[in-house]
């Protein structure tokens, strides 16, 4: 499951397993092998795979199936221009428009 996670986030992010493997600085090998289960990055690598996809720990872990994005270091104005871009994306699902998002973005 934790190997699933990985691929998808890298692959969402249009990495390479050598990509990856370079931005965390292991092995290519060390990434195919935690895609492939048969090992498992250790915490230390799963902070930094959380922190490099902007996800939580948790999500990684499969304990929390919402992905969520960090707004830490991010100006009020590029936070506001995201909830702005929630709620147009809310708006052509026929979503919610206009709701609170403090709860999705952390």
């Amino acid at each position: 499951m934790i190997g699933d996670t990985i691929r998808s986030l890298r692959e969402q992010a249009g990495y390479s397993q050598a990509e990856l493997a370079r931005r965390l600085t292991v092995t290519r090998s060390s990434v195919n092998a935690w895609e492939s289960g048969l090992s498992a990055p250790t915490a230390a690598y799963i902070v930094d795979l959380a922190r490099l996809f902007h996800v939580s720990t948790d999500y990684i872990l499969g304990l929390d199936s919402g992905k969520q994005i960090s707004l830490a270091g991010l100006s009020e104005q590029e936070i506001h221009i995201l909830y702005q871009l929630l709620d147009y994306f809310d708006g052509r699902r026929g979503g919610p428009a206009g709701q609170p998002r403090q709860n999705l973005l952390s």
